[in-house]
C-alpha cells in the first residue's frame, strides 16, 4: 500500500452493536449478515471489541494478506498469544509464513492427488451400499442416518484415525464452540466433551493411526526430520477436530437445496457430473465454517478506514458467499453459478483447507449414490438447525424419496 494511501485513512470504522453469537442469529444468520454487510466494508463489534468484515471482497483481503493479518494469534476470537488465553495452536492453521509455508510443503506432498484417488473406491463402495439402505426406506432423517455414519467410517480410510461416532462428534461440536465467545453453548460443549479427551489424544497419537493412511505418513515425514516433532500428531487432531462436522454440514446442506429445488435436483439427475457444481452450491448457500480471525499486525489502513494494530478481525464467511456485489440473486441456488475458485468455500491464499480434495470426493460418492438411484427428493418436515457457535449444522434434516 502506498504512503498516499496510509495518509488518506482517517475514519474509525462504524459500530456494529449486534452480538452475532445469539440463538437466534445463529440458526439464521442471514438478516445479521445483510445489516453488517450495509453498515460498511468493515466495522467495529462493540460487544467484542473487534474489528468484523462480511463482504466478499474484504474478506478476501483479510484472508490473503498475510504482511497485515497474522494467523498466529489464533483462527479463533481469543488471542492465543495473550495470558489466560493460551492454548497450543493448531500447526497447519496457526502459523504464518514461512513456517507455515514449510509445514504445508510436506502435508501437500502427504496428501497429493495421488493418494487421494486412490480413496475414491471405498468411498464409493460405502456410499453406495449406505443409500441402497436409507432409500429402501422411502423416508430418513438424512444426518443421523445417512450423513454421520457415512462420514464416520469415510475418515479412517481418508485419514487414518479409527474414529467412534459420539466421540468425534462431540469433539468437533467442541472445537467449534470453544473458537468463539465463552457463552453457554461453549461451557455446554465443553463439558459433554470432558469424557472423550483421552481419547482424542490417544487416537491421534502414531501408534494408534491406520498404516499407511496419511496420518501415518506424516509421522514418517517427522522420522524424516521434515516436520518438527509433535507437528504430525498436532495436524492429525486438527484434521479430527476439523474435519469431520464440516463435511457433514456440507453434505447436508447440499442434500437439503436439493430437496427445496426440484428443477436443480432434476438437472443433477439428469446429468451426474452436475453433482460436483451442487455441492460446491451448498458450500456458498451455507457455509460450513462461519467464521474465521485474523489479528492486525500493526496499525494499519483498511481503505478508508484505519485500524489499530494487535486487533482481532472476524471474518464473515457466510456472508461474504452471499454479497450481493459479488454475486446476482445470492440467495437463489443455482448450480449453473460458477462458485468455484469465486467463494470463500475453502478459504483463500496460503490457509486453503488442506482436507478439501478428501471433502470433495466424499460429497461425490454419497450425492452420487443416493440421486442416481432417486428419481425424487423432498423435504419430509421443515428442517431443524444445531447452534454451534462457528458452524452453521443442520441438527435434523427429514427427506423423502422416490427411487427411480
Amino acid at each position: 500500500m502506498s504512503a498516499s494511501s496510509e495518509a488518506a485513512a482517517t475514519l474509525d470504522p462504524p459500530v456494529f452493536d449486534w452480538d452475532p453469537w445469539t440463538i437466534e442469529n445463529l440458526t439464521d444468520p442471514y438478516p445479521m449478515h445483510h445489516a453488517m454487510r450495509e453498515t460498511g466494508p468493515i466495522v467495529w463489534l462493540s460487544k467484542y471489541d473487534m474489528y468484523a468484515v462480511a463482504r466478499h471482497e474484504e474478506c478476501s483481503t483479510v484472508l490473503s494478506d498475510n504482511s497485515r493479518f497474522m494467523t498466529g494469534a489464533g483462527t479463533s476470537m481469543q488471542d492465543i498469544r495473550k495470558p489466560g488465553k493460551f492454548r497450543i495452536p493448531s500447526r497447519l492453521q496457526e502459523v504464518d509464513p514461512p513456517k507455515h509455508t514449510e509445514i504445508r510443503a510436506v502435508v501437500n506432498r502427504v496428501m497429493s492427488p495421488l493418494v487421494i484417488r486412490k480413496m475414491r473406491d471405498f468411498f464409493e463402495i460405502q456410499a453406495a451400499s449406505m443409500a441402497e439402505e436409507v432409500l429402501e426406506r422411502g423416508e430418513m432423517e438424512a444426518v443421523e442416518d445417512l450423513i454421520e455414519p457415512y462420514v464416520i467410517s469415510a475418515f479412517p480410510a481418508a485419514v487414518g484415525v479409527k474414529l467412534e461416532r459420539k466421540a468425534a462428534l462431540t469433539i468437533a461440536e467442541m472445537r467449534f464452540n470453544q473458537s468463539c465467545p465463552h457463552n453457554e453453548l461453549y461451557h455446554k460443549a465443553m463439558a459433554k466433551a470432558e469424557p472423550y479427551l483421552e481419547w482424542y489424544d490417544r487416537a491421534c497419537e502414531r501408534d494408534a493411526v491406520v498404516p499407511d493412511s496419511i496420518a501415518h505418513l506424516l509421522f514418517q515425514a517427522e522420522d524424516a526430520g521434515e516436520l518438527e516433532e509433535g507437528v504430525a500428531s498436532n495436524i492429525t487432531r486438527s484434521f479430527v477436530g476439523g474435519g469431520v462436522d464440516s463435511t457433514i454440514s456440507a453434505i447436508g446442506h447440499t442434500l437439503h437445496h436439493l430437496a427445496r429445488n426440484p428443477d436443480q435436483y432434476a438437472l443433477v439427475k439428469s446429468d451426474l457430473k452436475k453433482v460436483r457444481p451442487a455441492f460446491e452450491e451448498g458450500i456458498r448457500m451455507d457455509m460450513p465454517f462461519q467464521y474465521t480471525w485474523r489479528t492486525t499486525i500493526r496499525d494499519t489502513n483498511f481503505g478508508d478506514y484505519r485500524l489499530a494494530g494487535d486487533t482481532k478481525v472476524t471474518v464473515l464467511l457466510g456472508s461474504a458467499n452471499r454479497d450481493p456485489r459479488r454475486w446476482d440473486d445470492p440467495d437463489r441456488y443455482d448450480i449453473s453459478r460458477q462458485t468455484v475458485g469465486n467463494y470463500l468455500g475453502f478459504g483463500v491464499g496460503d490457509h486453503k483447507c488442506v482436507g478439501q480434495m478428501i471433502a470433495r470426493l466424499e460429497a461425490d460418492a454419497i450425492l452420487t449414490a443416493l440421486i442416481s438411484r432417486a428419481a425424487s427428493m423432498e423435504l419430509a418436515e421443515e428442517p431443524v438447525y444445531r447452534p454451534v457457535n462457528q458452524m452453521r449444522m443442520l441438527g435434523r434434516l427429514p427427506l423423502r424419496f422416490t427411487r427411480g
